[in-house]
């Protein structure tokens, strides 16, 4: 056999489990409505939290940045690549989210990639939450490779992961966890997981992608939202392609923690850095969401609306009180086809399988919006509602 047969069997068999992914071709913006082969579509699929993917401001400030910076960076941040929209981004995120630094990346992957292993070498030891993003279960695994102990507690089980924590010997610990779990849409306990922290003198790193400029005062996150202070053994991870709208990613703490990054983090060091119009654009956005709050309240009418609704559904709707709303279908061929027919209805709402979520809980993820109108949601629980 052949090594290009091996992967066709390999694709089969994907196929077959009905596993298989496809891109969707989009010819218009990003925003509520998206026109895909030819077809206006209701888009419920998008991170666009906040409706700021398309907001014109944003694309002037990315524009006029480009005019002034050209398009691209030329280098890596420690090279020659670190220009002064970057630095000034850097301390306004800082300013922002109450840390001391921030450090700014092309993608959430690679600050993620950045922060677990660079913390977590020979002797230490990494607890992780079970339904952590990709992102993070890889920067485990890089963290094992670099003589680290990995351990993995059942999802947001405090009690779990206190006995890891206590029977651990490690001289330096890690407790990592996404603030608002991307699949689910539930919010980790963070305000005992720093008590966990700071009782077995650990690090907290906390993914924050789903938060960010959703939750807590002025759109400042999870940290905000359950009141916690910007404290020194917390390493804050943020995405700005989400509610932010642009791109990017952040990674936000002490003085001392940034600048150790900064020295050794492998995926800061040697990558390009993002266009510095890319860091225009997010200055605006940032004044945009600290000025949201009538943002988020039509977000939050949005979520309320679409619960209220959803009585009667034979799907059952997880208890999420954040913009991803999961609808659990169970079974991977049965989510895809309410996939289709909402598609068909001119409903743009992804199914998502295993291996992104656990076998047997396919389901629909609908991304909600502050860019959604009430008619938008009815017409999304009437589609629902005919299809069940």
């Amino acid at each position: 056999m052949s090594l290009d047969d091996r992967l066709h069997e390999e694709l089969a068999e994907i196929a077959n489990a009905g596993l298989t992914r496809r891109r969707r071709v989009q010819t218009s913006p990003c925003g509520r409505l998206a026109v895909v082969d030819g077809r206006e579509l209701l888009n419920f699929a998008s991170n666009d939290y906040l409706g700021l993917a398309g907001d014109a401001e944003i694309a002037a400030a990315l524009a006029d940045g480009a005019g002034q910076w050209g398009a691209g960076s030329g280098a890596s941040h420690l090279v020659s690549g670190h220009l002064a929209p970057h630095a000034a981004l850097e301390t306004e995120i800082a300013a922002f989210t109450g840390f001391s630094r921030a450090l700014t990346f092309s993608t959430g992957y690679l600050a993620n990639l950045a922060v677990t292993p660079t913390l977590a070498g020979r002797g230490a030891a990494v607890f992780a939450d079970k339904l952590n993003h990709a992102s993070l279960i890889d920067a485990m695994q890089l963290a094992k490779a670099n003589g680290a102990e990995v351990q993995r507690y059942p999802h947001n089980d405090l009690a779990a992961l206190e006995r890891q924590l206590a029977a651990s010997p490690a001289a330096s610990k890690l407790i990592v966890t996404d603030a608002v779990f991307s699949m689910d849409g539930d919010l980790a306990p963070l305000p005992q997981l720093l008590q966990l922290a700071e009782r077995f003198d650990a690090w907290l790193v906390i993914d924050d992608a789903h938060g960010f400029g959703v939750l807590g005062a002025q759109g400042r996150g999870s940290l905000a939202h359950f009141g916690l202070p910007a404290s020194p053994r917390i390493l804050l991870m943020g995405t700005l392609g989400k509610a932010a709208g642009v791109g990017g990613a952040f990674v936000a703490g002490s003085a001392t923690a940034i600048e150790y990054l900064l020295q050794k983090g492998r995926s800061y060091i040697f990558t390009t850095a993002a266009p510095p119009a890319i860091a225009c654009a997010l200055s605006r956005s940032l004044q945009i969401i600290a000025g949201g709050d009538g943002l988020r309240a039509a977000l939050f009418a949005n979520i309320a609306r679409l619960r209220d609704g959803s009585s009667g559904l034979p799907w059952r709707l997880l208890p999420s009180a954040t913009a991803i709303q999961p609808l659990i279908v169970g079974d991977n061929a049965a989510a895809v086809g309410l996939s289709t027919a909402l598609w068909e209805r001119g409903l743009w709402v992804p199914a998502i399988r295993p291996p992104t979520v656990p076998a047997g809980t396919a389901r629909l993820r609908l991304s909600i919006s502050a860019a959604h109108t009430a008619d938008d949601i009815d017409r999304l629980l009437a589609a629902l509602k005919e299809l069940a």
